[in-house]
């Protein structure tokens, strides 16, 4: 059996590799929850070059349906076409658009489908997909199809946890929390992306980072991919590691602090708590 392994571009721990093997064994959809900027998108994306599988993407809006994974009838071209009177129109099956779930189940591999923000759509958009997912097959009414998975998909759902999702949808998920990286952890992903950045602005750069992160009372804390922008600014603008840990109390919100914080809120509340400790 094919397993996960992670890849030289994307630090993977043990239980998440764990977590996506078991859904591979299993043959059930691997829900991965946790906060944004935490890679959660980027797993499918590794996984499927991992495993050499062609990778479907879905992301979500507040507007999908399930209907649109699935297929769409376009009757709008249709009505056009017949006005025009291409013969095309005698066939319905022209005016049928294949949706990510159509795509994955009729590749000629075992895909990677990726279902991203499940979230955002409205509550009844995981129950509406139960079906499809359990028996990897719908019925295309305007065409009397039954289109059936020629290989099941690896199916990976992602959550930011903006909403809770159906408990019979849950059931039918191995479920995966992304836990935020440790120090350690973080240190990996970063060399990962930056090998020639230096130790010493490696290690003042995360002290800032984890201190900002652990400020009580932040409306949003900065995520992974904020950290790796940051740090990509800051060789850029060759900022000196010591820059970062200036006890100068006129300077105490880091440079290029609009790549980590993100609203006026965050930044006056870090400076008073910054300001106040330094005061001490």
């Amino acid at each position: 059996m094919t397993r996960f392994e992670g890849t030289g571009s994307y630090v993977a721990t043990d239980d998440l590799m764990m977590a996506v093997n078991a859904a591979i064994t299993l043959e059930r959809p691997l829900l991965i929850k946790g906060e944004p900027g935490t890679g959660k998108t980027m797993l499918a994306l590794e996984v499927a070059k991992a495993l050499n599988r062609p990778l479907y993407e879905w992301h979500i809006k507040s507007t999908t349906k399930a209907q649109h994974g699935l297929y769409e009838y376009d009757a709008v071209s249709r009505l056009r076409d017949s006005q025009l009177g291409d013969p095309k129109v005698h066939d319905i099956g022209n005016y049928i658009v294949q949706g990510m779930l159509w795509q994955a189940f009729t590749a000629d591999s075992p895909a990677v489908l990726l279902i991203d923000e499940v979230d955002k759509a409205d509550i009844e958009f995981p129950n509406d997909l139960l079906r499809e997912l359990d028996r990897m097959e719908f019925y295309v009414y305007e065409t009397r199809q039954l289109i059936k998975a020629k290989h099941r998909p690896l199916v990976i759902i992602t959550s930011n946890n903006e909403k809770d999702l159906p408990d019979a949808f849950l059931r039918r998920c191995f479920f995966h929390y992304i836990r935020f990286p440790d120090h350690e952890t973080m240190e990996k992903i970063v060399r990962v992306h930056y090998p020639e950045l230096k130790k010493q602005l490696l290690k003042q750069a995360l002290e800032s980072f984890f201190e900002i992160r652990e400020v009580p009372g932040l409306r949003k804390k900065p995520s992974t991919s904020e950290l790796l922008d940051w740090l990509k600014l800051l060789m850029a603008e060759d900022i000196p590691p010591e820059a970062l840990a200036s006890q100068d109390s006129h300077k105490i919100i880091p440079p290029l602090h609009g790549a980590l914080l993100k609203n006026e809120q965050d930044v006056h509340l870090f400076e008073r708590l910054v300001f106040m400790s330094r005061r001490k």
